[in-house]
């Protein structure tokens, strides 16, 4: 049995209305989820307010509500609980409904604009294969112990996150992986973790739809670190010009990675191509099976964070030497006829298209085309369209525009601002083809024996987004038929 003051521990509270000493069966933040004995929390969110369906929630069950505006009207027999910030709240006392369950294992959060994902699947591989049962959470899928659960959002809310810490718990797990997003750390989602470590892996231009400035975007990340207590570390990447100032004022245990700098974590890469990487880690030599210098860098933040956590430098590189990243992130097919390499990347940023064009003209052993398929997403920081199609044109010898997910908008709009900021050579290189399925089969036509085709910007998605509606749609799925083709 819990009881509502119980739970309220930490949470920011104004004012009382009410018995706290009701039970809570379970805590709600959607009204249409509430049943008799709720604890319904009324969040502000960026599509609806929260406070708009408190008399649903009640006359759905809810015995208590937490709000940061009272309504009118109080209900008989209710409590109600004004706090500063119901999404903070509501962090705090799913901690607690929980029973504290971040606490009660070793998690560790990597927040970062690219490479998140491989980072965090790549610890829950090693960490796994070195005997442990885990937890993962990503944007691509949730693992509870090798079961998969799925993945809505890169950082769930904080009931859904407990629940599911909670879940790692019972089952055994001694460690828990998760992706932090910028928007999770700034609406709160985090509130209440109790996080063993944190990872730090780049910055650049991303979610300025949200965040409106770049410094803003970068004081939020900073926040993950400023929160970590003194018995937790933090690892950061000092090639990035925002590696250090992300530990500025963090207790934590402070370390550095880097391939260009003295660092705790130093690497070198002595070969990079389609077999692996093979890198000076620290004094070692080590064969990976991952491909490129932005792999290198996650690599590196996974080294040092296994470290820190305690494991022995052996057993790791041993582990690590034979994992494979995440789905979606630089998966490559050869086409058995014609030798042309097929490659799907999420890179769905300017800065994370550079590193994979940049890491595929390094694979080029002569004067092979690399072509390029990429769009951007629909209701997004529109401001990287054109970085993002000047980008492709540069470093590829083809660019193909097309759909990402669409969303809401028209995708000939996207393109139109893609195709706006072009320079006159960059317009020579390019063709627009809003229909996904045919630019990916366009640009598997254009493509000569040994040539490089990479889809970018979807990864491990499943789905494209056209007018709110998800239809079936996997760029790997996409790309083998456009392969298959090739030998007929």
């Amino acid at each position: 049995m819990v009881i509502l003051q119980d739970i309220l521990y930490q949470a920011r509270i104004r004012s009382v209305n009410g018995n706290l000493q009701c039970e809570v069966n379970d805590l709600q933040i959607d009204s249409r989820k509430v049943t008799n004995g709720s604890c319904f929390i009324a969040i502000r969110g960026s599509a609806a307010d929260g406070h708009a369906f408190i008399d649903k929630a009640i006359q759905s069950g809810a015995r208590s509500v937490i709000c940061e505006s009272l309504p009118e009207s109080l209900s008989n027999g209710i409590t109600y609980v004004q706090v500063e910030d119901s999404s903070d709240a509501a962090g705090w006392m799913a901690h607690h409904f929980y029973d504290q369950p971040s606490a009660k294992l070793k998690l560790v959060g990597i927040t970062g604009t690219n490479g998140k994902t491989t980072v965090a699947t790549l610890l829950y591989k090693l960490f796994t294969s070195l005997g442990y049962d885990c937890g993962l959470l990503s944007t691509v899928q949730n693992m509870i112990a090798g079961r998969v659960m799925p993945a809505t959002h890169t950082t769930p809310d904080p009931i859904s996150l407990n629940a599911l810490l909670r879940q790692m718990v019972d089952t055994g797990c001694r460690f828990a992986f998760m992706e932090v997003s910028s928007h999770a750390i700034h609406q709160h989602r985090i509130s209440g973790l109790q996080f063993a470590g944190g990872v730090f892996t780049n910055i650049t231009h991303d979610h300025l739809d949200y965040h409106k400035t770049f410094d803003e975007y970068i004081r939020v990340k900073k926040s993950f670190f400023d929160i970590m207590p003194a018995d937790a570390f933090a690892i950061s990447n000092l090639d990035d010009k925002r590696g250090q100032v992300m530990l500025q004022n963090t207790v934590a245990v402070k370390k550095l990675y880097s391939l260009r700098s003295v660092a705790d974590f130093k690497g070198k890469i002595l070969e990079n191509g389609l077999t692996g990487l093979v890198m000076q880690l620290n004094d070692q030599e080590v064969h990976f099976r991952l491909i490129g210098e932005f792999n290198a860098y996650n690599l590196l933040a996974v080294y040092g964070a296994a470290i820190l956590l305690g494991e022995n430098k052996q057993e790791v590189l041993q582990s690590l030497s034979e994992l494979s990243g995440a789905a979606g992130r630089f998966e490559y097919v050869v086409s058995p006829m014609d030798h042309v390499i097929g490659i799907v990347d999420y890179a769905h940023t300017p800065d994370a298209l550079i590193n994979v064009l940049k890491t595929i003209r390094q694979l080029r052993k002569g004067d092979e085309k690399v072509i390029t398929v990429v769009g951007c997403g629909g209701d997004r920081d529109k401001t990287k369209r054109p970085v993002m199609a000047q980008a492709a044109c540069d470093l590829s010898t083809k660019a193909i525009f097309t759909s990402d997910n669409p969303r809401s908008e028209d995708p000939q709009e996207i393109l139109r601002d893609m195709e706006s900021g072009l320079n006159t050579a960059a317009k020579r290189k390019f063709i627009s083809i809003a229909d996904r399925r045919e630019a990916i089969k366009t640009a598997f036509s254009l493509a000569n024996p040994g040539d490089i085709v990479l889809i970018a910007g979807k990864g491990h998605e499943q789905y494209q987004e056209v007018k709110g509606v998800r239809h079936h749609f996997d760029d790997m799925e996409e790309m083998t038929k456009a392969i298959e083709l090739l030998g007929k």
